[in-house]
């Protein structure tokens, strides 16, 4: 015979649930709902009140599809037909899985009518046991203390031989379940709580718990007391917002929330202001029957935050504040910013003198210009040179491919240190279009700047350039320039030319100009030293002929590079 829905547990290894899962899950998140607000609000309270109302409807929808809701709980989850409905991993009081599961609970079956009476009286010993003491009962013992007539259960007897096997709530409804003592011997005696911890399984002595226990309980104690409730509230204020669709309530919410982002800023507490910004927005695209000017109202959250204005402040009071937000909370608040707070962040990079803050920033301002690529590049032509900067820096340390056009912009027009800057991003960049930009920067009025462009372009292996080199090799300009950029410059031209280039270099070494003078020493060992960078066979020849050269310079010069110096 078929069973009906009602009757269907884990056993029957169903392959499809005999209707949908989000039905079940909707029933527990008001459930869940209904909890938090049994533990926030009086019972009179308006928010308590439409909780309540919330999870009835919502069981109501259940029993439409099905006779009885029957739960698996384990230590972090509600299961269903093996369908995980409910996950609050955290052995905290705050989880409701885990409230039942340490008191020795399995399972929950709950029938039609559960919602009228008995649900109510279920919230209130959920909220007793997350009040309770050492000495207090446990959620099991506060079960067994009520004649429930839609709600059974199933437990195992914690510290006893049977903690293997599943017991209790197979009766009629309303029936005491008894102790599996009691059952098996055939008795009638009711299980109290002392079956559930019998202080004589334990050892006698005032000090049973051993260390590992002990520090266990202490980690855990800390941890729920430590606990923020700033995000219960947070959570509790916009799930009213869902389900309350009178304007004037849903406003009153919207000021709450201003003022609570505004208090978690004052005190540095960056998680919380996240969370709300990041909840509020997703709350204006989910809430039913929302107007335009509450999307909106939700919405600048955001938007209020990533003013100049205001992020000035903020960074104006951490600048000169001793408290310091941990790294990844910082982070979390400005991946909720708006792009245009990006301006903002750069500035101050380039501007503060806190230390601990800057090396904060240079990270979020990073991560920052990852997720806003056109924001950046729009940056890269500012008129704020210490924001212009900064953008150029992120362009290449984040590999904007989308900044190249703009950097070769700031190449051609901009200040040297600019310059010189972009030619760093576009090394860093390395793409086909950042290289030819590289290449034009040969040309440029300063030599750092040609300096650096001439060896980015070596060190890629940018062969196309090798013209463009040569022609300034012949200049007057180089040869009237540095040592330094002579170096660099028939350096790099020894990497990119090959055999080809061994021509070239041998008639600037050995040949002679216009009313029979050579080339300047300098530039003729400089030629000998690209030889040496070519490293051929041709190129070897040429540097054993110029062994016995007259000048003292250059054969210096040939004996270093022919030693491999």
């Amino acid at each position: 015979m078929t069973q009906p829905a009602s009757a269907l547990s884990l056993d029957d290894e169903l392959d499809e649930p005999p209707f949908p899962v989000s039905v079940v899950a909707d029933a527990l998140r008001q459930f869940g709902k209904a909890a938090r607000a049994q533990q926030l609000y009086m019972a009179n309270n308006p928010m308590h009140l439409r909780a309540m109302d919330a999870v009835r409807d919502s069981f109501r929808a259940l029993w439409r599809e099905s006779e009885a809701l029957v739960l698996q709980i384990s230590d972090s989850e509600f299961c269903w037909l093996g369908r995980a409905v409910v996950e609050e991993p955290g052995r905290t009081s705050d989880s409701l899985p885990w409230l039942f599961y340490k008191d020795g609970v399995r399972e929950l079956t709950m029938l039609p009518g559960f919602e009228d009476e008995e649900l109510g009286i279920l919230l209130q010993l959920i909220q007793r046991t997350r009040l309770a003491s050492s000495d207090d009962d446990d959620i099991l013992s506060l079960l067994w203390g009520q004649e429930f007539s839609c709600l059974q259960y199933r437990y195992v007897e914690l510290g006893g031989e049977a903690a293997a096997t599943l017991t209790g709530a197979t009766a009629e409804p309303g029936s005491r379940i008894e102790s599996p003592q009691s059952v098996e011997s055939g008795g009638a005696e009711v299980l109290t709580s002392s079956a559930v911890a019998r202080m004589d399984d334990y050892d006698s002595t005032l000090y049973f718990l051993d260390d590992g226990e002990i520090d266990y309980l202490q980690r855990e104690i800390r941890a729920d007391f430590s606990s923020d409730l700033r995000s219960q509230v947070i959570a509790s204020l916009l799930d009213t917002y869902e389900q309350e669709t009178d304007p004037t309530v849903r406003e009153e919410i919207a000021g709450v929330l201003d003022q609570l982002l505004l208090v978690t800023l004052s005190v540095t507490h960056f998680r919380a202001a996240a969370y709300l910004i990041r909840e509020a927005t997703i709350t204006a695209g989910r809430a039913l029957d929302i107007l335009e000017s509450e999307n909106q109202r939700l919405l600048a959250l955001a938007d209020r935050l990533s003013e100049p204005e205001t992020l000035e402040e903020l960074l104006t009071a951490l600048e000169h504040t001793a408290l310091r937000p941990p790294q990844p909370d910082l982070h979390e608040l400005f991946a909720q910013l708006r792009p245009k707070a990006l301006e903002t962040v750069l500035g101050w990079i380039g501007r503060s003198r806190n230390a601990e803050l800057r090396a904060l920033l240079e990270s979020a301002g990073s991560k920052m210009a990852s997720a806003h690529s056109a924001e950046l590049v729009r940056l890269i032509g500012s008129d704020d040179d210490v924001v212009a900067f900064e953008a150029i820096r992120r362009a290449g340390s984040t590999k904007a491919a989308a900044a190249v056009p703009s950097l070769a912009g700031t190449l051609a027009h901009g200040p040297p240190n600019m310059r010189l800057a972009s030619v760093t991003a576009l090394s860093q960049i390395a793409s086909p279009g950042a290289m030819q930009a590289l290449e034009r920067a040969l040309g440029d009025e300063d030599s750092d700047v040609r300096i650096a462009a001439v060896r980015v372009l070596a060190a890629g292996g940018y062969g196309v350039a090798v013209a463009r080199i040569e022609a300034h090799l012949r200049s007057r300009e180089l040869k009237e320039g540095s040592l330094a950029e002579k170096m660099a410059f028939f350096e790099s031209y020894g990497e990119l030319c090959g055999d080809a280039g061994v021509e070239f270099l041998e008639a600037m070494v050995g040949g002679r100009r216009l009313l029979g003078k050579r080339e300047p020493s300098e530039v003729r060992a400089c030629a000998v030293v690209a030889l040496g960078r070519i490293g051929t066979s041709r190129a070897n020849q040429v540097l054993q002929r110029l062994g016995g050269d007259t000048d003292i310079i250059v054969r210096n010069a040939v004996s270093r590079v022919l030693r491999g110096g």
